[in-house]
């Protein structure tokens, strides 16, 4: 098993009173490669020091995403380059396959909960990318896993 670890800048949050106006509270992860292994990226909440060994009841833990990623590229060279502009109004092809995803973890009820105790201050998201099955000359690989362009906090009316 292999990990590959992500801690954010600290991410502001709503203030306290604001805690009953949203309906809905997200983290999205904007960009997120999906060209290499398949992973599961488990993400914690001010807990810098989480690793793939961190239980799941963990009080940090907040949820998990899943990439059921393509496993390199096969095919001729190019074959795999995603195109860098937009694709042409008349162009009836379907988009491109390794264009980067967008995940999303509902973290509604632990932001409320967070802002009801009175705690507004930044947070800090962690994420650990874990891949069953690599073997040990792969251990390297994990480095680049998770992959992703930004993330952000988003609430909901």
């Amino acid at each position: 098993m292999a990990d590959s670890n992500y801690v954010s800048e600290p991410i502001l949050t709503p203030e306290p009173q604001q805690a009953t106006i949203f309906a809905r509270a997200d983290l999205v992860f904007y960009g997120v490669d999906h060209s290499g292994a398949s992973f599961r990226a488990r993400v914690f909440v001010d807990n810098p020091e989480a690793t793939a060994e961190t239980p799941e009841d963990d009080p940090t833990s907040i949820g998990a995403f899943h990439i059921f990623g393509h496993g390199g590229c096969f095919g001729d060279e190019g074959h795999c380059d995603v195109p860098s502009g937009p694709q042409d109004s008349f162009d009836l092809r379907p988009p491109h396959r390794l264009l980067p995803h967008t995940k999303t973890v509902e973290v509604t009820d632990f932001l409320r909960e967070r802002l009801q105790r009175g705690d507004s201050g930044p947070l800090t998201v962690t994420v650990i990318a874990v891949a069953r099955g690599w073997s040990s000359d792969q251990e390297g690989a994990a480095e680049g896993l998770l992959e992703f362009e930004r993330l952000a906090l988003v609430t909901y009316d």
